[in-house]
């Protein structure tokens, strides 16, 4: 099992550029698809406490799946494999380019890999939008953190805290009929 996870996330960490967003599909295809390691719900709900926790979200991620399939060395195991492409691929190019990216192939390289991780975030964040939006009330915090974000650039710390109270308030103080109308049917 050690091994196996090292190679999983030896191979997303090898293709992750971008971030933690732009890794969701590889870990998706990998570890819900392939593997069969983790189901989609547990899939969304790492990426939330990743997000949540201090850290890079790779990590987290690799972390907290490699300790569910096997204890604190799968954890750690599965963080080395993430970590490893990346320390190779910055020796590699730092030996090979020093410290100059003025390559115009270099350049152009880095241009295509950028446009292909905003196709990447772009679907994560598609993927996650339709496994979030479970009821009506979703649509409404979701409309509500939109609204403040881009108007009044609000804190995200404090706009989490919000939604976190938002949520709270529909489950426990909302009469029920309420609740009703604001449930997908």
């Amino acid at each position: 099992m050690l091994k196996e996870l090292f190679i999983s996330f030896f191979k997303i960490g090898l293709f992750t550029f971008g971030g933690g967003y732009a890794m969701l599909p590889l870990i998706e295809k990998e570890l819900v698809e392939k593997r069969r390691w983790i189901t989609q719900e547990e899939l969304m709900e790492m990426f939330i406490v990743s997000q949540m926790t201090p850290g890079t979200i790779a990590i987290n991620a690799s972390t907290f799946i490699g300790s569910k399939k096997a204890g604190k060395l799968g954890g750690f195991v599965a963080s080395l494999g993430i970590i490893f492409p990346s320390l190779i691929i910055i020796t590699l190019i730092y030996n090979f380019l020093g410290e100059s990216f003025d390559n115009p192939v270099i350049h152009s390289i880095f241009l295509g890999i950028r446009a292909c991780i905003i196709g990447l975030i772009a679907s994560s964040t598609l993927k996650i939008c339709r496994k979030s939006f479970i009821s009506g009330m979703s649509y409404i915090i979701f409309i509500i953190a939109f609204i403040l974000l881009l108007i009044f650039d609000i804190s995200p710390i404090l706009l989490i805290l919000l939604g976190a109270l938002l949520g709270a308030v529909t489950t426990f103080f909302l009469p029920s009929r309420i609740k009703s109308i604001l449930e997908v049917k």
